[in-house]
């Protein structure tokens, strides 16, 4: 689970119990800009006093020269003061604004000030996170839902195309038996990948850890990936250094698949992959490069968002969840995963795992 919430939000505009009846922002900027300036004035009189007597400032300056430089300090520092008050809300609203931008809808905030504008603001902020956490619950139940009753029907029909396939059955026949099965697949790879993420984004997977060969796993991962590789006369260049590593194996085995695979995707015949492993102080570093058209900047930070695919066409063999897979899976290993273009042409996927 995310942050929990910090206080219960409220309705704009509705009054809690015992809360003191709030001010008008245009009010309370008059009164506060008001009260500075004689608060200033007082101060300035008395600071004025004091330091002529006990220093017997020149009199060079003037009396009224004096009282302007001590009241333009002095009202300075108050204003100052005055506006971290009334700019911390608006701040802490900010930030809070920028977390849910991010997706973090367990934001909910709470305000002491005394200005009606601000406590309503808060309370409308907290009604959108809630509708928002409502929403999203909803979304996900309903995905989860739908995919597991999914499942049943797409294992009958690959089942039952698969009894298809014979000798006896034509050219044509075969080919259509083959498309069958192959969208078949791709539509439980799909509920697969849904299932996974949203057992992920609600935390149901028990983080079992084990201790294992890192760089064996990723070898795996590239052998289970053959039949893609091989047909497009793909070299791999790989680097793995022996790296023991304690983590829940199951679920980064998903991180290797989906990075290579990406690379074979989009790179072209007879292209290079180069595959690094290293250890760098506590800090298990894993590096993926393909030759493929690299990724356009002002995508490059919604790759990782669920669904997404960059042509935009779904013409390519994926359903824009496997990077929001790899990205959920080393969030959970507390990792970071970031993706650069290189410099003559491709892209870099680096995975940094705390040992």
């Amino acid at each position: 689970m995310k942050k929990q919430d910090r206080t219960q939000s409220r309705h704009p505009g509705q009054a809690q119990e015992g809360e003191q009846k709030g001010l008008k922002i245009r009010s309370y900027l008059t009164v506060a800009i008001w009260g500075a300036l004689a608060v200033s004035m007082v101060i300035s009189a008395l600071l004025f006093a004091l330091l002529d007597r006990f220093l017997n400032l020149p009199r060079s300056i003037p009396t009224l020269g004096w009282l302007l430089i001590f009241n333009t300090l002095i009202s300075g520092i108050i204003t100052a003061f005055m506006n971290g008050k009334i700019l911390a809300p608006v701040t802490l609203l900010s930030k809070a604004m920028a977390e849910v931008a991010q997706g973090d809808f367990e934001q909910q905030l709470e305000t002491t000030s005394r200005i009606d504008e601000i406590r309503d603001l808060f309370g409308s902020f907290n009604v959108m996170t809630q509708e928002l956490r409502a929403t999203e619950l909803l979304q996900t139940d309903f995905v989860s839902n739908v995919s597991h009753e999914f499942k049943t029907p797409i294992n009958a029909i690959e089942g039952y195309t698969m009894l298809l396939q014979d000798d006896a059955l034509s050219a044509e026949q075969n080919e259509y038996v083959e498309k069958i099965l192959f969208n078949t697949g791709r539509l439980s790879g799909l509920v697969g990948n849904i299932l996974l993420l949203s057992k992920l984004e609600n935390q149901n997977i028990p983080m079992k850890r084990t201790t294992y060969r890192l760089d064996e796993q990723i070898r795996q991962a590239l052998l289970s990936l053959e039949s893609k590789w091989t047909p497009k006369e793909i070299a791999f260049q790989a680097d793995l250094e022996k790296t023991d590593y304690c983590g829940n194996e199951g679920l980064l085995m998903h991180v290797w698949v989906n990075l290579i695979d990406n690379a074979v995707k989009f790179s072209p015949v007879r292209a290079t992959v180069s595959l690094l492993l290293k250890s760098e102080e506590d800090t298990v570093v894993f590096s993926i490069k393909d030759e493929g058209p690299g990724i356009a900047q002002d995508v490059r930070s919604r790759i990782f968002d669920k669904f997404y695919q960059e042509d935009g066409s779904h013409k390519s063999d994926g359903n824009g969840l496997g990077l929001a897979l790899v990205k959920r899976i080393v969030d959970s290993e507390k990792g970071t995963i970031e993706v650069n273009n290189r410099e003559y042409g491709g892209c870099c996927f680096t995975v940094r795992l705390p040992k």
